[in-house]
Formats: structure tokens, sequence, C-alpha cells
């Protein structure tokens, strides 16, 4: 498939509980569970998506998580407790397209924000929108946003991790992926770090 640009495909081993949660509430199809390995990926144009996840579920033993285009990019989970399926399922969405996984596109953090002691009525305006858990006023918040946005979700796998902290919202459909979580200082701080980390190891191309 000729001009298909790989803006985001990853694979996330051994699905963090919280974040898998997350997922469970918020996904359209197969649910998945802690422990599980899903493969995400962000395409443009958006309409590619649809081939490439007949391929992988043709290809694999993987079942089908979220599917979805707005209005640039095409976006999907897949999902299975085995590495290799996903492995599977990965391979064959790269052979279709005549690539590799550094032909990605390489993520990097835009912003990070922590704001300690959530005033009562920020809280309230967040969790008005939250779809994970909720965000008590007085914790600590901290906000991380990369791009391509569908790289946000090993960004949450990974501070969840790291550190005793709570998913509070994570977009990782659009322009820029947003990831909100809560806890105490230093938790959050150390979550933000993990964060950080997993987006700039990410190989691909820059642009």
């Amino acid at each position: 498939m000729s001009g298909i640009t790989i803006r985001a495909l990853i694979q996330i081993d051994n699905l963090q509980p919280k974040f898998a949660a997350y997922n469970g509430a918020t996904v359209q199809g197969s649910v998945p569970l802690s422990g599980d390995t899903v493969l995400i990926g962000e395409f443009a144009p958006g309409n590619g998506v649809f081939t490439l996840i007949d391929k992988a579920l043709k290809a694999s033993s993987v079942e089908a998580t979220s599917q979805l285009v707005e209005r640039e990019f095409g976006f999907f989970i897949l999902r299975s407790p085995s590495n290799a399926e996903i492995s599977a399922a990965r391979d064959s969405i790269l052979a279709e397209l005549g690539a590799s996984m550094t032909d990605r596109v390489k993520p990097k953090v835009a912003t990070t924000q922590i704001i300690t002691s959530v005033e009562p009525y920020q809280a309230q305006l967040l969790n008005k929108w939250r779809k994970g858990s909720l965000l008590v006023p007085g914790q600590t918040l901290g906000i991380i946003e990369c791009e391509p946005a569908a790289y946000i979700s090993i960004a949450a796998n990974e501070a969840e991790k790291a550190a005793d902290i709570d998913i509070v919202e994570v977009r990782a459909v659009g322009r820029f992926g947003r990831l909100f979580i809560s806890g105490s200082e230093n938790s959050v701080q150390t979550g933000i770090n993990a964060a950080i980390e997993a987006i700039e190891s990410v190989d691909g191309k820059v642009i």
C-alpha cells in the first residue's frame, strides 16, 4: 500500500492493571486485560487503517479492540494474551506497507505539567470529562503531551509501572496525545519521568 505514513506503531507487552481497566472502559471491541500485549497504530491518511487491520486479523489470532478514523488519522488497537501473536499482526502490517519499524515517526514530548494540591473547582471540571479515576482535590496532577498522539499509550503504561499513580484520562487520538495522572507529588513526578523516558526511547524517523 503506497502513500500511507506510519505515524505510530507500538507494541506494549504486560499491560498494567489500571491502564488495562481504562482501556476496557473506553474501547469499542474486545476488552484488553492486565498482562495482555497490545499493538497500537496511527496512520495517515486515515482510511488506510481498515485494510491494515483486515490483514492483521487474517494473519494472526489477535482481536480488534479499537478502530476509528478521525479528521486526519486512522487509529487502531489490537490485543492478545500472546506477545507472539501481536508480533505476527505487526509484521503483517509492515509487510503490507513494505516498511519496517524504523519507518514510523519518532515521537516527541510537547509539554509536561505538574500541579500540586489541585483546587476543588478545577478537579471537578476535569472530572466532568475524564473516563478514568476521579481526580480528588488536594492531589497532585501530572499532564504530559506528545506527538504523534498514539504514543501516549506507552507513556501511560510505563507511568503506572514506575509509580503508584491513578490514570485520570488518556487521549491517544488526534494531533497530540495527552495523559493525565494523579497521586502524591513524588509518585506523579516519578510517573511523569517514566512517561517521558518511554516516549523518548522510541526510535523512528524525525520529522
